[in-house]
């Protein structure tokens, strides 16, 4: 399992890059919203609206490591797993349950995997703020889908 966070961080923080203060993310903002409390900023893909009282600026990778290991990795992503049951068949409930397993045990996984990241896609381009990080967004789920060929096909 380490060696997996170790690529998926290695992956994640190359697509994040650095220290953002975009006026125009949301995410940038300590309250959420254009606007909203104080414009702190994104650094390593860590926001300003997740993390409030954070000091973002001065983040450094290891704390960030740290973040994704404890508040992401350790901890199911619900949005990943309703994807994920949406792709394999399961009831969309966002509970990784025996039901979800089976499911996704006989489901080809490269193709659960391109299903759950097109769901990804399409879920975000409903997003407020499409127009402005859709297509970073779209490059980090080509890129995704990238990885997965290169795994299937080594």
């Amino acid at each position: 399992m380490a060696d997996s966070f170790s690529r998926c961080i290695t992956f994640t923080l190359a697509q994040e890059g650095g220290f953002s203060d975009n006026a125009a993310d949301p995410g940038n903002w300590t309250g959420g919203q254009v606007g909203c409390g104080a414009l702190r900023g994104t650094n390593f893909g860590i926001s300003a609206a997740a993390y409030p009282a954070l000091d973002i600026a001065n983040l450094t990778q290891a704390d960030a490591e740290a973040i994704y290991r404890r508040d992401y990795w350790s901890a199911v992503n619900a949005d990943a797993i309703l994807w994920l049951q949406q792709a394999s068949g399961a009831p969309a409930d966002g509970v990784l349950g025996s039901e979800t397993q089976a499911a996704l045990a006989k489901g080809d996984p490269v193709q659960l995997a391109r299903e759950a990241l097109a769901r990804r896609l399409e879920f975000s381009s409903h997003l407020s703020t499409w127009s402005n990080f859709g297509l970073g967004w779209t490059r980090r789920v080509l890129c995704l889908a990238g990885l997965i060929a290169e795994e299937v096909s080594s």
